[in-house]
């Protein structure tokens, strides 16, 4: 490819920072991009196609929640990394930059507008992330995962493009999958997850809530429950207990397959899941985690609920009653859940990838026409 196909993604973090980010580098490398990580640290336990990139490693540290001493110490780590990234990109000269949010985006991404490089965010939730509400007035494009995004400044909207949240191609490949009937007297699958590493409350509440159900409807249910690996033993046995057919364990291995043959999801608000969940067309009942950052998960799923596609208990609400109660309404209307399905359809992205990719690609073509000009 002629000219400078350079780009630098900067991410860190959590999982849900690093999966968009993971999906770009593959889209974009399959389109012949030579790609580069400027990442903190913990950049070296990445597998998968970023693990496979050229990394760099700055100095960065999060602010969030900590006292005045930390987040001192944590400012000098980011001046630092602000350093560290300058001469990086001053060396790597990429066409473009593009952030994925979290803390150690910020050094990069500051230091890619300050040196008028062509830069992108992406926000993976429903509320633009402290970082990014950092960088959005800062950078050239904003992608968007939700096409109505909390706490965007009205002057930067002009500059944002609703691409989507990236999902795993394992998932985006199964989006057409159709909606699995419920017939009179069949199995109803259900899947909880919590997370990677799983939900405490989930597997105190969702096993409690399932086994007081009619003993009628516990017969037709199929379980599949995402769990710490301490409670292992607690779940299995409350659900054989119960007479109840689950499958239960610490991670599943084939999450597209169970996620393709679920009737109702119940489930976190992340990035990842809300997307995934879209993607496919699957209802949920969302129980966002209340204590994540800007209280993002709740804003998540009352997007997916105005939407027509999820049921959000808050956590202080969640108890076995009231989980039992609203799946006794759920289950025994699957209409009900066939509509909730076809609505999650409706605003799921299983494109999001190739957009976010296009406008990417856009903003090199855009580099290379205009050599010199303003990057941010």
């Amino acid at each position: 490819m002629s000219g400078n196909k350079a780009i630098a993604l900067a991410t860190g973090g959590t999982g849900g920072h690093v999966f968009p980010a993971q999906a770009l580098a593959e889209e974009l490398g399959a389109r012949g991009y030579r790609l580069m990580l400027i990442t903190d640290r913990r950049g070296d336990i990445y597998g998968g196609p970023l693990g496979a990139l050229e990394t760099h490693t700055i100095r960065a540290a999060g602010v969030s929640g900590q006292g005045f001493g930390a987040r001192l110490g944590a400012a000098v780590q980011l001046g630092l990394g602000y350093f560290q990234a300058r001469r990086l990109l001053r060396e790597l000269a990429p066409a473009a930059v593009v952030g994925f949010g979290g803390y150690p985006s910020v050094p990069t991404m500051m230091a890619a507008s300050h040196l008028k490089l062509r830069t992108a965010i992406h926000e993976q939730n429903a509320i633009l992330g402290r970082a990014n509400r950092l960088l959005a007035p800062r950078v050239r494009r904003i992608a968007l995962s939700f096409e109505r995004t909390a706490d965007l400044r009205e002057a930067d909207q002009k500059r944002s493009l609703w691409t989507g949240n990236p999902v795993r191609p394992e998932i985006a490949a199964i989006a057409a999958q159709s909606y699995p009937s419920i017939e009179a007297g069949q199995a109803i699958r259900l899947l909880i997850t919590g997370g990677s590493q799983g939900a405490q409350i989930l597997g105190e509440t969702v096993p409690a809530a399932i086994g007081s159900l009619p003993e009628e409807m516990r017969k037709r249910l199929r379980i599949s429950q995402q769990v710490r690996a301490e409670q292992l033993e607690f779940v299995t046995d409350a659900y054989r207990t119960a007479g109840i057919a689950a499958d239960v364990r610490a991670f599943f291995d084939d999450m597209p397959k169970r996620l393709g043959e679920a009737h109702l999801l119940i489930a976190r608000a992340g990035a990842s899941t809300t997307a995934e969940l879209t993607c496919v067309g699957r209802p949920a009942i969302l129980i966002p985690y209340p204590y994540a950052v800007d209280d993002h998960q709740t804003a998540n799923a009352a997007r997916l609920c105005d939407d027509g596609g999820a049921w959000m208990i808050p956590q202080k609400d969640l108890t076995p009653d009231a989980l039992a109660d609203r799946l006794m309404q759920l289950l025994a209307k699957p209409e009900v859940l066939t509509a909730a399905g076809a609505a999650a359809a409706r605003i799921g992205m299983p494109e999001a990838t190739r957009n976010l990719a296009d406008m990417v690609a856009g903003l090199v073509d855009d580099a290379e026409k205009n050599q010199g000009g303003t990057g941010s």
